[in-house]
């Protein structure tokens, strides 16, 4: 059996140190504590322990990944890997994860929808895929959305639109020419619509 010696406040929140025989014991929510009857001076066994902590980190862990996609939206990876950044068993992540996800807090076909919308006037599809994969968004969701959200007309237009903002005051010259191919390149586009890119740019100076 243990003792609960102290319950300290911690600042101007709602989360409490835990002291058991005068040694600190953690870090817990004020609703976990409530909820438990938890109060100075009374005596519980390991297991009651156990289970109070691991409640707590299923709380904590959920309510810090809720707070992190209110303010902005993030894939299943993502959150997985700030979780984990913060610290919480791998447990209660995956806990809150599923829990999240069932309230439509994380729904990854939704996120790529919106990365690819945002970016798909500046980014090649290849480095929109590359980008959404880095994010953890299945390939399959992400092929599926591009091919519904973009076409090769765009593509090549968007590939003009940069070639076109890059060569802006430049000579089109052999080595300008080849830092242009570096430079679409570098963005995901392949030889042949750069190739469209610099004979649209060179005829049109010509």
């Amino acid at each position: 059996m243990k003792t609960i010696t102290e319950i300290k406040k911690v600042g101007r929140g709602d989360r409490y140190h835990l002291f058991l025989d005068d040694e600190y014991f953690g870090t817990y929510e004020a609703e976990i504590l409530a909820k438990s009857a938890v109060k100075t001076g009374q005596s519980y066994d390991e297991e009651f322990f156990e289970k109070l902590k691991i409640e707590n980190g299923n709380y904590a862990c959920f309510n810090r990944g809720l707070n992190l996609l209110e303010k902005t939206m993030k894939t299943e990876k993502m959150l997985k890997d700030y979780l984990k950044g913060k610290g919480y068993p791998k447990e209660c992540i995956a806990r809150a994860i599923e829990k999240l996800k069932s309230y439509g807090y994380i729904n990854d076909e939704i996120f790529a929808e919106t990365f690819i919308s945002s970016y798909k006037n500046v980014k090649s599809k290849r480095k929109l895929l590359y980008d959404l994969m880095s994010k953890g968004v299945d390939k399959e969701i992400i092929e599926e959305k591009l091919n519904e959200m973009t076409n090769d007309e765009d593509e090549r237009q968007k590939c003009l639109n940069l070639a076109s903002k890059y060569m802006k005051n430049k000579e089109c010259d052999i080595k300008t020419k080849q830092k242009l191919y570096n430079h679409l390149a570098g963005k995901g586009f392949d030889y042949s619509l750069v190739s469209y890119a610099w004979e649209k740019i060179e005829s049109g100076r010509n």
